[in-house]
């Protein structure tokens, strides 16, 4: 499937002069590489798209890309190839990304200038137009954690924590990757590019490096929350344990007075005192009151 870059896109039946998008499958590649004439010497496929990334050749600029899916991060990525030199740019993809990328920029875009630079631009953007939303409901239910924490000690929280700092640790690679790549565009090591227009790839690689910013404050972000809720678990152990330090401290007395009255001497006078059990019923609930009213007075309890 071919484009032209006029004041939009138009789709066409074949490659026109003027500089074209084209959308091909990987057999088509195969089948029509050199109709392109761009000279590559080395494969381009969807199937090694590891990563994002751009390689210099003689006659071309070639890479891939490899885009997480945003309402899923550490799903499959999206993947697919590209080829391109000073006439247009060939997408070699057989997921369907780029036609979707495509259609969004066709019916929101309309150039007064039209030219290659300025499709790959928005382009690129596509790929990153949804990233501040993401990063701001990343934010939000970070907030919402982190009083939540205060409040309520979910199990699900750590969980729910370390997925997000794995999200945005995918993220931050994949902005490096595209920082990477909107380089390559704008140092123009072929001469593909129209001097004037580079400041496309220059305000590109802008976008790139706030987004890199605020994942790596994020994540940063996940890092405190983690150390709040593991603060806070501390407090409630200690809290616990302070609680069956005094129960074991109060019961203390009350253990010493059982043993002693369990070891069955002959000659124990106060066994044979009809006032005895009264009396020690009395003295065991004087002994808790009086150090339930100590540690209460200290603000141990």
């Amino acid at each position: 499937m071919f484009y032209r870059i006029e004041e939009t896109l138009k789709k066409c039946d074949s490659r026109p002069q003027c500089p074209y998008v084209a959308v091909l499958t990987g057999a088509e590649w195969i089948e029509h590489s050199a109709d392109f004439d761009m000279g590559i010497e080395l494969e381009v496929s969807a199937a090694t798209a590891n990563s994002t990334k751009a390689e210099i050749n003689y006659d071309s600029l070639t890479g891939t890309f490899s885009i997480p899916d945003r309402d899923d991060i550490s799903g499959p990525d999206a993947r697919f190839a590209f080829a391109l030199d000073e006439k247009g740019i060939v997408f070699i993809d057989d997921s369907g990304t780029v036609l979707k990328l495509i259609e969004r920029i066709t019916a929101a875009k309309r150039w007064k200038m039209p030219c290659l630079e300025r499709f790959i631009y928005d382009f690129l953007e596509q790929i990153v137009h949804r990233d501040q939303q993401v990063m701001e409901k990343f934010e939000t239910e970070l907030d919402d954690i982190e009083h939540a924490i205060m409040t309520d000690m979910n199990d699900s929280y750590p969980r729910r924590i370390n997925e997000i700092r794995s999200d945005l640790r995918d993220l931050r690679i994949h902005y490096e990757q595209l920082m990477d790549l909107g380089q390559e565009l704008e140092e123009n090591e072929n001469n593909f590019f129209n001097e004037d227009n580079l400041r496309y790839f220059h305000l590109f690689n802008r976008r790139m490096e706030m987004l890199h910013d605020i994942a790596a404050s994020l994540r940063d972000y996940t890092i405190q929350v983690r150390d709040l809720y593991q603060s806070q678990l501390d407090v409630r152990q200690n809290h616990i344990m302070a609680v069956l330090t005094i129960v074991t401290t109060v019961f203390t007395p009350l253990t010493l007075i059982t043993g002693w009255y369990g070891m069955n001497f002959v000659y124990m006078p106060e066994l044979a005192w009809k006032a005895s059990y009264p009396i020690l019923i009395l003295l065991s609930i004087a002994i808790v009151v009086g150090g339930l009213l100590f540690f209460k007075k200290k603000k141990w309890l």
